[in-house]
């Protein structure tokens, strides 16, 4: 009783993707039991076991524990009978390069997404980025920042093929130079790279960070 009360105070589990014991436990290790358990742990999915006399103790969470993942360095909680991340059972947004901000019943949803790349050893007269603006993607902006002198340009220009300066034109060479290209916002049908150009002549060097700034809706699942 007083190994299975130490095991639950101030509690975090080192891992939660395990479906059957380590090799090697050490006295006191803890775990998050994964679905599909096998061997010590068979029929324990979900579950939190504490490793202590030489053997696996079993204990079946409550909703409303809250856990520490050491490996993920996450917060859990047990919510319906799952474990969630304490962002998904709160409701709460976190920052991240994409983030979903609404979901309806079925499954649809919105998310806010930032994609970034570093254009770097810039050549010829056009770059073109390996992202690309994602079909179905609503684009609020893509922002460059000239990270390394822009050589062989005295400007450049970002956007796409067709509409090179849709996102700034006349953008500087110079270190720390910056721009917050904002648009419409405007939908896309296609994937759609990013295309720096040149001007005044092709680019010899320099490196430019590009980012696209979208949302992307998703539908119904059911």
């Amino acid at each position: 009783m007083l190994a299975r009360l130490d095991g639950l105070v101030q509690i975090s589990v080192k891992d939660r993707d395990l479906a059957a014991s380590p090799a090697s436990p050490v006295e006191g290790d803890r775990y998050i039991v994964a679905a599909g358990a096998t061997g010590a742990w068979a029929g324990w999915d979900g579950d939190v076991v504490l490793f202590t006399g030489r053997a696996w103790v079993r204990m079946p969470p409550r909703d409303g524990w809250r856990v520490w993942v050491e490996d993920e360095g996450v917060l859990v909680v047990r919510m319906g009978g799952v474990w969630l991340t304490l962002d998904a059972a709160l409701g709460l947004l976190v920052r991240g390069p994409a983030v979903e901000v609404a979901r309806g019943p079925s499954g649809s949803s919105i998310g806010l997404h930032v994609d970034e790349e570093l254009l770097s050893g810039l050549s010829g007269a056009s770059v073109t980025s390996t992202i690309a603006i994602p079909d179905r993607a609503i684009v609020l902006a893509v922002s460059t920042r000239t990270v390394a002198a822009v050589l062989g340009a005295t400007s450049y220009d970002c956007g796409f093929a067709g509409e090179p300066v849709k996102f700034g034109g006349s953008l500087g060479v110079v270190a720390g130079s910056t721009n917050v290209g904002v648009i419409g916002p405007q939908a896309f049908y296609a994937p759609t790279p990013i295309v720096l150009t040149a001007n005044g002549g092709s680019f010899t060097g320099g490196d430019v960070r590009i980012a696209i700034q979208y949302l992307l809706p998703t539908a119904p699942v059911a």
